[in-house]
């Protein structure tokens, strides 16, 4: 166990946190859960810097780092879905919960015909989550009432849902020769 297994086991003790304090009967429980998912996303960061910077990679830490990234992300998003109950917030998060499972199957996929590396993250994928961390963060600090912060959410949240099918598109296009029906027949020759 190093620090950055421990943070990412941080991030996923979190999620319980998270969800309890979403839906406690307090005007502080908005913010209190913006903080908590705001916490999530630092350490997220701050495990894969770390890893790097430490030379402290496991595989471990390989396997866990995405599975909580996209836990805490997918349940912001259900929670969001809920509570505002608005095509704002459910298209982009059907968006962005769809791209997750596309290109999650996509990379085991790829790695099973030794392509992985062909779609490795890329800096569209940071920008996209950079963007879509904010935007979730303004949407749960708030109540889902017709504030400029809450409308500043939306607009964030429909970028990132953009950003999100630009960068899946990007990963199909450099997944698509090995996609090609014929790709079995050209890898033949």
């Amino acid at each position: 166990m190093n620090i950055p297994n421990i943070l990412t086991l941080i991030r996923v003790g979190l999620i319980p946190i998270f969800i309890l304090l979403f839906y406690m009967p307090y005007h502080w429980s908005y913010v209190a859960a913006a903080l908590v998912f705001t916490l999530a996303a630092v350490t997220d960061w701050l495990d894969g810097y770390l890893a790097r910077k430490l030379r402290q990679s496991t595989p471990f830490g390989a396997f866990l780092d995405p599975v909580a990234d996209k836990l805490m992300v997918v349940i912001a998003l259900v929670l969001l879905v809920q509570h505002h109950a608005n095509f704002w917030v459910t298209a982009p998060a059907a968006i962005i919960i769809g791209r997750e499972l596309v290109i999650s199957a996509l990379r085991e996929w790829m790695a099973e015909m030794g392509a992985r590396a062909q779609v490795a993250v890329s800096q569209l994928g940071k920008y996209k989550t950079a963007l879509q961390m904010v935007a979730l963060v303004v949407l749960l600090a708030n109540p889902p009432l017709i504030t400029g912060w809450v409308v500043l959410g939306y607009v964030l949240l429909a970028l990132s849902a953009a950003l999100t099918l630009w960068s899946m598109a990007v990963y199909l296009r450099a997944a698509w020769p090995h996609l090609r029906p014929d790709a079995d027949q050209n890898s033949n020759k």
